[in-house]
């Protein structure tokens, strides 16, 4: 009776563990997903980024990859950069109120750029693709959202469109790329407002600062005027005969 319990234990033990196994092996680490690089740029100027395209299919190519830019920050100047086998298309939109560019005001923007892989040019298993795009002047906003849509040859479609969660918190399965924008920084040498006014203490020092060189100056001159004189002096009675006794 003891041995049959021992063996129902050990089977309900390997039972356990091989189960625990399989949901394990489900919640393994994310896979690669679509990111920009670099990751920071400065509200205000122009960056030029790059969308990352790793392929996650074992059979299958990325032939499509759609990039949605933000509602929110819009962005007046977007340019692509060529990308051999691969053609590109934008879409765009009407923004209100207008983006000023070089001190043009622009009232619609890029919403949408569309990569199309031409041949056999897509991104095949084990391989990954880069999509330079500029842009600027970048909003002034803390970051950037961009939703991705990324469709492989067998019509399977990653849509990289969850936003980014608390800090602490678990990252979603599907992350959509992030740009963080950071506050351009103070030009170099510029002063503040108040510092540019002199204050009564700061004239006070001014005074009692003249008025120290002044004596010294006086002081000086003295001296010399004292060597002068005892040079003089010292001149003439050389000059003078010795009286003999």
């Amino acid at each position: 009776m003891t041995r049959f319990r021992r063996t129902a234990t050990a089977a309900a033990a390997l039972a356990f563990t091989a189960a625990a196994t399989a949901v394990l092996g489900f919640a393994g680490p994310a896979s690669a997903h679509v990111t920009v690089n670099p990751k920071e740029a400065t509200q205000g100027g122009y960056a030029r980024v790059a969308f990352r395209v790793p392929n996650e299919s074992d059979t299958a190519s990325t032939t499509k990859l759609e990039v949605v830019l933000p509602e929110n920050a819009p962005v007046g100047s977007v340019s692509t950069m060529p990308v051999p086998g691969w053609t590109v298309t934008t879409e765009k939109r009407k923004v209100d109120p207008p983006i000023e560019v070089h001190g043009s005001q622009l009232t619609e923007a890029v919403s949408k750029i569309t990569w199309t892989a031409s041949g056999d040019a897509g991104v095949k298993p084990g391989q990954f693709q880069e999509f330079p795009v500029s842009l600027g002047p970048l909003p002034q906003v803390d970051s950037m959202i961009f939703k991705t849509l990324q469709t492989y040859s067998d019509g399977n479609i990653s849509r990289w469109i969850d936003e980014p969660v608390a800090a602490g918190a678990e990252e979603p399965e599907h992350p959509a790329p992030v740009l963080t924008l950071a506050a351009a920084a103070a030009p170099a040498g510029s002063a503040s407002p108040s510092a540019a006014v002199a204050s009564p203490d700061d004239d006070d020092d001014d005074d009692g600062n003249g008025l120290a060189v002044g004596l010294g100056v006086a002081g000086l001159v003295a001296g010399l005027a004292g060597l002068v004189l005892g040079g003089l002096a010292f001149t003439r009675t050389r000059r003078e005969p010795v009286a003999k006794a």
